[in-house]
């Protein structure tokens, strides 16, 4: 059965609540806010204030949000519950609503699952009458919530429409979910025994029913170049991985065309250097055509991997510039959750010192370069003429 608009609410079935009294069930005349969230999710975390806010906004007309913690990545549920205990007390021990822990999957089961929804965070809205009112993110509860406090959104044209985009665009990714599973879980089987012939049986098996899957491409490139060494194989796949990725004009799949090159956690010494460098060349320049350097568009994802291809090449310089307008980016026009920010700054901090040989900080954080960081010789710089015999006869 679908859960969508309209539906009964399901059940909360929790493990336990770690914030709040217990709910039993959904009364009448209030209105819910459930939550699913992880801590390890940045957009999760990144909506939490905005939680407190709505519940802090609409508290004296019944509204009520809990959070559930349904996908907490742990051994057992006493350690995720452990996990989850800390980092509340430690990030929110005064959030202002509910925080309900389920490690049995019966959350997941009973609500994300009938309702396609593929992702973290998702927000399900539940009205006064205890049916579904909204399923979607959390960014999107400031324009839909009013109405559904004042009882217009359910018989809305426009929430009606929603409901149904959503539902059409949401069982299509689950339903791709649902085809690659079996294929992720043999090739991960297969890697942990590096049994490399059948991962790559696996990941053929995934380009074959999904042709245009970057992980299925990426992982196929990364599997034949870097796991089994077929260069006999391999260049073809990395250099038609490159074509499609610059005939997509795509930052995704150019990053990782570059990082099949240039990740310093790779082992390149098999590559063909002049194609490895002519491929890698081809690569940036379509990237800071797409993402110019005088442009507004974030440079955080796609220069460090631009920035390595310059480095190997030998040329610091430009490879110091790219990781500066990185970092500028993190604090640009479009906003950084601070958690995004913290994940991404000690990675483009530790690159920067690197290509600088030298410490580098920004306010209390600082990186200084590592021991075992390649020292890479400039390429094509003009050699000053040391002979002065050749000199003379030049002259």
């Amino acid at each position: 059965m679908v859960l969508r608009m309209e539906s009964p609410a399901p059940s909360i079935k929790v493990e336990d609540w770690l914030l709040g009294e217990p709910l039993t069930n959904f009364q009448p005349g209030k209105v819910y806010i459930v939550e699913f969230w992880a801590t390890w999710c940045g957009p999760c975390l990144a909506a939490m204030p905005h939680l407190v806010q709505l519940q802090e906004q609409y508290k004296d007309s019944g509204l009520e949000v809990i959070g559930v913690a349904a996908d907490e990545q742990a051994p057992t549920a006493d350690e995720a519950r452990t996990k989850l205990d800390a980092w509340l007390s430690e990030k929110c021990s005064n959030l202002n609503y509910r925080i309900a822990f389920d490690h049995t999957g019966e959350m997941n089961k009973l609500w994300m699952e009938p309702s396609f929804s593929v992702g973290i965070p998702t927000s399900f809205v539940v009205d006064r009458d205890g049916h579904i009112a909204f399923i979607g993110h959390p960014t999107e509860l400031d324009e839909v919530l009013p109405k559904v406090l004042n009882g217009s959104w359910r018989t809305s044209d426009e929430g009606k429409t929603a409901d149904t985009r959503r539902i059409a665009e949401s069982e299509s990714i689950a339903r791709e979910q649902a085809l690659k599973k079996p294929i992720n879980d043999r090739f991960r089987a297969a890697v942990e025994k590096e049994d490399w012939k059948t991962a790559l049986s696996a990941i053929e098996e995934g380009i074959a029913l999904m042709p245009d899957h970057l992980n299925f491409r990426q992982a196929h490139a990364h599997l034949v170049l870097h796991r089994m060494h077929d260069m006999w194989t391999g260049l073809p796949t990395m250099r038609q991985f490159a074509r499609d990725a610059i005939d997509r004009n795509s930052e995704y799949w150019m990053i990782a065309a570059l990082d099949l090159l240039f990740h310093p956690n790779l082992d390149h010494s098999r590559f063909p250097s002049a194609e490895r460098f002519a491929i890698g060349k081809e690569l940036s320049d379509h990237m800071l055509a797409l993402n110019p350097p005088q442009g507004d568009s974030p440079k955080f994802w796609s220069y460090p991997a631009v920035a390595r291809y310059y480095h190997e090449s030998g040329n610091k310089d430009r490879a110091i510039e790219l990781i500066e307008l990185a970092l500028k980016s993190l604090d640009g026009r479009e906003p950084v959750a601070d958690e995004l920010k913290q994940h991404l700054l000690p990675e483009l901090l530790q690159a920067l010192a690197n290509y600088k040989g030298e410490k580098v900080c920004v306010g209390a954080l600082c990186a200084a370069p590592q021991n075992n960081f390649p020292k890479v010789p400039e390429r094509g710089r003009t050699r000053k003429n040391t002979n002065p015999r050749r000199k003379q006869k030049k002259e």
